[in-house]
């Protein structure tokens, strides 16, 4: 008999959703579960697919896989810390200080100054 806690099997694993770019980069850097989405029900059928399979601790979504998102799944994902769903800024053009602080409010709960 274990004594081990009943968790989901996700510890540990992560999930990397969103435009070509970033899917490569987290498969260089060793990510297996990649997915490349080109917006509209795609995205948002994938989303549901990682967030309700109970296999991943972490998703990393691209930013524009918001706006695919309904609000209350949105919010649902936005507040759920099992799987942690972190939202990218799009590698195109300029990453704004504010997004990565922002990113680190939500996320760490902690302000980051420059």
């Amino acid at each position: 008999m274990s004594s081990k806690p009943h968790h989901s099997d996700s510890k540990g694993t992560i999930a990397v959703i969103g435009e070509r770019e970033l899917v490569i980069g987290y498969r260089l850097l060793g990510v297996d579960d990649t997915f490349i989405v080109n917006g509209g029900d795609e995205s948002l059928k994938t989303m549901e697919n990682l967030f309700f399979s109970h296999k991943y601790s972490m998703i990393i979504a691209s930013q524009f896989i918001r706006e695919y998102l309904p609000s209350l799944f949105r919010k649902k994902i936005e507040a759920s810390i099992e799987p942690l769903v972190l939202f990218m800024p799009q590698l195109k053009g300029d990453i704004q200080e504010e997004s990565i602080s922002s990113l680190a409010r939500r996320v760490l709960g902690i302000n980051i100054k420059y």
